[in-house]
């Protein structure tokens, strides 16, 4: 992530919002060295947009809804897990070694299987009074091996003692008999006597202390009797107080109520969390549940930020979530100035032009970057979707120019093309309520009072009457779902250059009539010869509510 730009326009994205990211991004790309530009949308794209990506063969960017820092953005240790059958002590050595108090246990597929901390051993130290607790963990005679530094004699070191008890061939001779029970694990000195007592009461393994050798006498025994024989040079004592050490961290590990996070948390939903839990260390898991490493409170603290760069808005509203997570570097933007704030100073281009398209391709002319003709083809249609095929108030000469200009880069007819587009974007076939009034919607804000503003163009005013109805009823569901103290829909004629304007909310209806200096309306607006939202409806609506 260290060296990746993300540059992404508004919600709800319109054509010049995802065409001049893309654009930018190219732009971007042709002049760093070691940086990687990388243009993403933050909502899902209009059918007009669609069309235009396809039509010039170009990519359509992923969906990114949040930038806020996860934790694939943090420093999380890479440790590697642990096998459920490694002892007790092999993982306390091993907790010490990585100065770490928490292990993860992996099995072979990779999934997290459990952890055990620091805690859980020095419990298993400590609260253990069964003698029988060796063979219910089924532990590994390689185990008990490892811990006592011991040596096998005869037997397999890779089964398992899983039946009788752990005994110290302690008593006299004649009371030994008695002791062991068929199948026990037997610790004794180094004496012959007793080992061969002890193989003949059944034992299943013999631990012969202080000693790195037997009597061969012993040794044929063990082996005619199916006995795992074992030397250890530590005394009697040692052997007896490492012994359960040995047991595999299976049986002492937590399986249940583990707290553990996905690559894609978000760092704010991380740190919560770990307000409420006592855990120092947490696993963390890809998208397919496997185990990739840890996690501590500490290791959030060196999170790197996701760096971005906006385009076609600089509204704190229209941003992407998270953003304030971000490292914000650059906005590109042809709207009024909006709300966002920064820690740092930023380049920032604001010009008062039809659209954020425009801007892009001065850029290209300015750093003197070729412009091939997908990107050519992409900025032409943004800029003819922006001003309306040069009809809207907020189209400057220089728009018009550009578009041209850019047109014969891309080898279209800028009718034909704005045609086309308009056609495509005007096709509510298939598509609810919910997609049309959201496929170009912003939110805006003046004082206390919040309001929301859809615009649906067509180029037939048929097509619009259509889904007014529904557009009204889902109007409804949105303000009174939400905080907004309004909510307009423009639907807009292109050919005619004419809005009717929907409405509802409390005071919507005086809001609009105080900016126009109309009637009240009881059921909508005609707004003749307003086509832009930006530049003839907003502003009106802005110096009507500070009034």
């Amino acid at each position: 992530m260290s060296n990746q730009v993300y540059i992404i326009g508004h919600k709800n994205p319109d054509t010049d919002s995802i065409c001049a990211a893309i654009a930018y991004a190219y732009l971007k790309n042709s002049l760093a060295k070691d940086t990687e530009y990388l243009p993403k949308k933050a909502g899902d794209i209009n059918k007009e947009t669609r069309y235009v990506l396809e039509r010039f063969g170009v990519e359509i960017p992923e969906t990114v809804t949040d930038i806020g820092a996860q934790i694939v953005d943090t420093e999380y240790r890479k440790m590697e897990g642990v096998d459920g059958h490694i002892s007790l002590k092999a993982a306390w050595e091993l907790m010490s070694e990585k100065e770490t108090v928490t292990l993860p246990v992996v099995g072979k597929t990779g999934k997290l299987e459990g952890v055990i901390v620091n805690g859980d051993i020095a419990n298993s130290y400590m609260n253990v009074y069964d003698n029988g607790i060796l063979a219910r963990a089924r532990t590994q005679y390689s185990n008990i091996i490892d811990t006592l530094n011991g040596t096998l004699v005869t037997g397999n070191s890779h089964a398992y003692f899983v039946k009788g008890s752990v005994v110290i061939a302690s008593n006299n001779r004649e009371d030994l008999m008695d002791d062991i029970n068929r199948d026990d694990l037997v610790i004794v000195g180094n004496i012959t006597a007793r080992q061969k007592i002890c193989i003949e009461a059944g034992c299943s393994c013999l631990v012969v202390c202080g000693a790195n050798s037997v009597d061969p006498e012993v040794v044929k025994l063990a082996e005619e009797q199916q006995v795992v024989l074992i030397t250890s040079e530590y005394d009697t004592f040692t052997v007896a107080r490492l012994i359960h050490q040995s047991m595999p961290i299976r049986q002492f590990m937590r399986t249940e109520d583990i707290v553990s996070f996905d690559l894609d948390d978000y760092v704010n939903d991380v740190s919560e969390i770990m307000k409420s839990v006592r855990h120092r260390d947490f696993p963390i898991l890809d998208e397919n549940r496997h185990y990739v490493g840890m996690i501590s409170r500490r290791l959030l603290l060196n999170m790197q930020k996701k760096r971005v760069i906006l385009v076609d808005h600089n509204e704190k509203s229209q941003a992407v979530n998270g953003l304030e997570q971000a490292e914000l570097l650059e906005i590109i933007d042809h709207h009024r100035l909006g709300s966002l704030e920064t820690v740092s100073p930023i380049y920032f281009r604001n010009q008062p032009l039809g659209s954020t398209a425009t801007i892009v391709t001065l850029m290209y002319k300015e750093k003197d970057v070729e412009i091939p003709p997908h990107i050519a083809g992409i900025l032409c249609s943004a800029i003819v979707s922006d001003t309306l095929m040069f009809r809207s108030p907020t189209c400057t000469p220089i728009d018009e120019a550009i578009a041209r200009e850019l047109a014969q880069i891309a080898n279209v007819e800028v009718t034909e093309l704005a045609t086309s587009m308009f056609e495509a974007g005007s096709d509510f076939a298939d598509r609810t309520p919910d997609q049309i009034f959201h496929q170009d919607y912003k939110i805006f804000n003046s004082g206390d009072i919040k309001f929301g503003v859809a615009q649906v163009s067509s180029i037939s005013r048929g097509q619009l009457n259509t889904i007014k109805d529904d557009i009204r009823s889902y109007m409804d569901t949105v303000i009174s779902t939400s905080d907004l103290n309004a909510v307009f829909v423009m639907l807009t004629d292109i050919l005619n250059e004419t809005t009717e304007l929907l409405f509802v909310g409390g005071e919507a209806d005086k809001i609009i009539a105080d900016a126009f200096r109309m009637p009240v309306a009881a059921d909508s607006y005609i707004l003749e010869g307003v086509v832009s939202r930006k530049k003839q409806l907003i502003p009106p609506i802005m110096e009507s509510l500070q009034e």
